[in-house]
């Protein structure tokens, strides 16, 4: 079965799975955000970007501000997942208003002159 993005386990019945639909949808956006801010750590810390990896082993307490860098680019990295997702949506009708578009051509217009 295909992944779907509204609704990534359709087949599980537990408490997660009679959420509704909008509220599984952040849940698991929100958790790719966060696996994706651990990666991106992860990264930073181990390539030593800006001497943070150093800081992080060698000062007390450099644990502390390790957690919070993920806590913050966890935030940030869910809060853009989720934005993606949500911008992407199929809507019915493929409008806001629910109305069908339709092509509209430019009319040519008269302009008088009454600068006199």
């Amino acid at each position: 079965m295909p992944f779907d993005v509204t609704n990534p386990f359709p087949d599980r019945r537990s408490h997660f799975g009679r959420l509704p639909r909008i509220v599984r949808l952040y849940i698991v956006n929100c958790a790719i955000g966060f696996a994706v801010a651990g990666a991106f750590t992860a990264a930073v810390l181990a390539f030593d970007v800006a001497g943070l990896g150093h800081l992080v082993t060698t000062v007390s307490g450099g644990w502390l501000a390790a957690l919070v860098f993920f806590m913050l680019n966890g935030i940030v990295f869910a809060g853009v997942q989720t934005s993606i997702i949500v911008m992407t949506l199929d809507r019915p009708g493929g409008g806001g208003s629910g109305k069908p578009r339709r092509n509209l051509a430019p009319l040519p217009v008269e302009i008088s002159d009454r600068s006199a």
